[in-house]
């Protein structure tokens, strides 16, 4: 039996800054490195262990760390590794096409599945039917291959600077507008959920 007095600990929401400070300082390390020393060798070696300290520093300040960002450390460890071993950066520019046809596949393989993805990790913000996300998750997995094909072009007809400012700035800016043109179908479900 409790009393007033007695509170049940709850748990914690992660800071906000954990997720933004995880996802693009690895990225920032990277550009400002290969934009001092034109060193594409080094600044692999510079994402590579901002993100696992990063991802480290995550699991530190929230206990947890999501599925999503310890699979894209793991590739990146991996992919960087083979470039920082083999001295070859065709590895490293190969890594976000991989990274966005696994995403692509994985949420293709969850509609299959009857398994929506995308709910799980957005779905405690956004009250949508099913059918909305199935329909997002469609057009999401279409946006990672659309993304893996513009890597594949670029770093294969273009130079090593041309790529790298696609990297941090291109699909950044692409991801930004995906979900940007999305904001009006956000809102309607945002308005639906507050109003009960």
């Amino acid at each position: 039996m409790t009393d007033e007095n007695t509170k049940i600990a709850e748990p914690k929401a992660a800071p906000k800054w954990v997720k933004p400070f995880t996802e693009y300082v690895p990225l920032v390390a990277f550009f400002v490195v290969y934009w001092k020393t034109n060193d594409l060798i080094l600044a692999t070696k510079v994402i590579v262990g901002v993100t696992l300290l990063t991802t480290a520093l995550s699991f530190i300040v929230t206990r947890k760390v999501a599925m999503l960002p310890i699979v894209t450390a793991a590739i990146l460890a991996f992919f960087g590794g083979l470039t920082i071993f083999f001295e070859d950066d065709i590895f490293i520019k190969m890594k976000p096409t991989i990274i966005q046809l696994l995403f692509a596949i994985v949420l293709y393989v969850g509609l299959l599945l009857d398994r929506l993805w995308v709910k799980k990790m957005m779905g405690s913000a956004l009250q949508m039917p099913d059918a909305e996300w199935r329909k997002f998750t469609i057009r999401m997995s279409l946006f990672f291959v659309l993304c893996a094909v513009l890597n594949e072009v670029v770093w294969r007809t273009q130079s090593t600077d041309f790529w790298v400012n696609f990297k941090v700035f291109g699909l950044t800016g692409l991801t930004f507008l995906f979900f940007a043109l999305h904001i009006p179908m956000f809102n309607k479900y945002i308005e639906v959920s507050d109003d009960k």
